[in-house]
């Protein structure tokens, strides 16, 4: 299906909370610098409304989480919800995951990475822009630490089955769980330790129209 325009509402958030710039992040990585301390690190690219980041890093304090998202207005979206509920361990980042994979983070620097619902650029000519490519997946393997976790969720049976295609040509990649399934969060739950009250707002809308999530997870081997 198509999306629909996201509308967000800011009468409760905070203007003056910003998202940083790629070029604000450390030149060398310094995850100390960024975050305060040092902790087990997860990614997640393309944070929208930012259900999931807020609400996963309040719920495991003990993990550091960067949020990624390509839009000016949902990063900083994002921004003030992390800051509004004071998550030391969350950061938002305004920029192009790619570049943020690419130049930035180091090779096994992160222990998961999120990819819940990317923008599906439904015509065929756009479909190059998508995130979940074989050049975004090499990036990927080589910064998870060896047992890091790939999430990809979408609800565009199209994309889920490009993006296994893309993964699977990335070697070192074991599939764990691949199943388009409206179902399976629990069984993802169960394997993966995350409370999935925290859904995030495209999930909640489909499983709300009765349609189906496609959830895959994906571990590094080597």
């Amino acid at each position: 299906m198509r999306k629909r325009a996201r509308k967000i509402s800011h009468g409760t958030l905070l203007e003056n909370a910003t998202a940083l710039l790629t070029s604000d992040l450390p030149q060398t990585w310094n995850q100390a610098a960024l975050f305060g301390s040092v902790a087990p690190l997860e990614l997640e690219i393309g944070s929208g409304r930012g259900l999931f980041i807020t609400q996963v890093s309040a719920a495991i304090p003990n993990r550091h989480f960067l949020g990624v998202e390509i839009s000016k207005k949902y990063a900083a979206h994002c921004a003030s919800l992390i800051a509004q509920k004071q998550l030391s361990n969350a950061v938002m980042i305004y920029g192009d995951a790619y570049l943020v994979l690419k130049d930035y983070l180091p090779d096994e620097s992160l222990t998961a990475v999120h990819i819940y619902f990317p923008d599906p650029w439904w015509k065929r000519r756009h479909r190059k822009r998508r995130i979940v490519c074989e050049s975004v997946i090499e990036l990927v393997w080589r910064r998870l630490v060896v047992g890091g976790k790939l999430h990809f969720w979408t609800d565009v049976e199209e994309y889920f089955l490009a993006g296994l295609k893309s993964i699977a040509a990335v070697s070192g990649f074991e599939r764990f769980l691949e199943s388009p399934d409206k179902t399976n969060a629990e069984q993802i739950k169960q394997s993966d330790g995350y409370n999935f009250d925290y859904r995030t707002h495209f999930e909640r809308r489909t499983l709300g129209h009765g349609e189906t999530v496609y959830r895959s997870l994906f571990v590094k081997k080597f």
